[in-house]
C-alpha cells in the first residue's frame, strides 16, 4: 500500500468549497483545511503505487482553484498504537 500527503494551495476563491473536492476523488482518504503556507492536505492511500501519479496530477491539481501541490511519500506508517508503545516508558 502506498501512502501519500499532498500539500495544496488554492485560489482565495476555491477556500470554501475544495475541500470537499478534494475528499471525493477516490484514493484521498481526508482532506483538511490548514493554517500556514499551505491551505490543505489530503491523505491519499492507494494499492497501487502507480496510482500515485493518476490521483495527484489528474485528480488533485486538476481541480477548478488548485494553485500548485506538493506530495510526500510515505516510507513507513505508524498506527497511534504503535506510536504510543514506542515513547511507552512503563509509567
Amino acid at each position: 500500500m502506498t501512502h501519500a500527503i499532498v500539500l495544496i494551495e488554492a485560489e482565495r476563491d476555491a477556500l470554501a468549497t475544495l475541500g470537499g473536492a478534494l475528499a471525493e476523488i477516490e484514493g484521498v482518504g481526508a482532506a483538511y483545511s490548514v493554517t500556514g503556507d499551505w491551505d490543505f492536505v489530503a491523505l491519499v492511500h492507494l494499492q497501487r503505487h502507480e496510482r500515485l501519479a493518476e490521483v495527484v496530477t489528474h485528480g488533485i491539481a486538476s481541480l477548478p482553484g488548485v494553485v500548485r501541490t506538493q506530495t510526500m511519500v510515505a516510507f513507513e506508517a505508524f498506527s497511534q498504537h504503535d506510536l504510543e508503545a514506542l515513547f511507552d516508558v512503563g509509567a
